[in-house]
């Protein structure tokens, strides 16, 4: 097996082990109990390796984790989806309404939509930064159910207002034709099962993304996405 090839597997094998650790463990898993010269000097030399490596076997559990839960993963809550409906690939963002990061990457979702014509995006809405941000959420449930057309322009005004607050989203409600009373029955088990998987899946805050197999954190600039989408296509 190539020197490299060998580390990465071990380093995946000895998971969160780091530093002096990795290298200690390095040397129970290498057959005779030895770090030989070679592996050192190439960690030494290609420390990148250990994050390499660690990035591997995220992207091993993730993988499973969504395999498990694919269908509630990217089936969205009715209208709550854009993009092309039959698409080969599904690109999900899990955000908060009161989030600027997620508010941020919208340029970046217009472009990876509109030069990835067979791409789905479907949203998932995840309220953790304030009260405001459930109330919001459960409206934006209440749009979905609506429609899709009527979900993205309520979507969009809601961002467009800036902060939330009770006057923003009832103008953005207003805006998308939406009657924000009119909020579905299972609006609060939807949010509980986004909560849900995303404590299963480790997403630690938004926007984070699930495309094919992998799982990004954090906002993203469009070519990062359009990798993982080319990835998720090789599969």
């Amino acid at each position: 097996m190539p020197l490299k090839s060998w580390v990465l597997s071990a380093v995946a094998l000895v998971g969160a082990l780091a530093g002096a650790g990795t290298v200690y463990a390095l040397d129970q898993a290498q057959p005779g109990g030895i770090v030989g010269p070679q592996v050192r000097a190439y960690l030494l030399a290609h420390p990148e390796v250990i994050t390499e490596a660690m990035q591997a076997l995220q992207d091993r559990e993730s993988s499973k984790l969504i395999a498990a839960h694919r269908d509630a993963i990217v089936r969205p809550y009715a209208g709550g989806w854009a993009g092309n409906a039959r698409g080969d690939v599904t690109v999900v963002e899990y955000f908060d309404y009161n989030c600027g990061f997620c508010r941020a990457s919208l340029p970046a979702l217009q472009q990876m939509l509109a030069r990835n014509p067979g791409v789905r995006l479907v949203y998932r809405e995840l309220p953790i930064l304030s009260d405001e941000s459930r109330t919001a959420a459960r409206v934006s449930l209440a749009a979905a159910a609506t429609g899709p057309a009527q979900y993205r322009r309520f979507h969009a005004a809601l961002y467009a207002a800036g902060p939330v607050s009770a006057a923003t989203i009832k103008a953005a409600a207003k805006d998308a034709g939406v009657d924000p009373a009119r909020v579905p029955g299972d609006a609060d088990a939807e949010i509980a099962r986004n909560l849900q998987l995303a404590s299963l899946l480790n997403l630690n805050g938004t926007p984070s993304w699930v495309i094919g197999d992998r799982v990004l954190a954090g906002a993203q600039p469009v070519e990062v996405l359009e990798d993982a989408i080319r990835a998720a296509r090789r599969r």
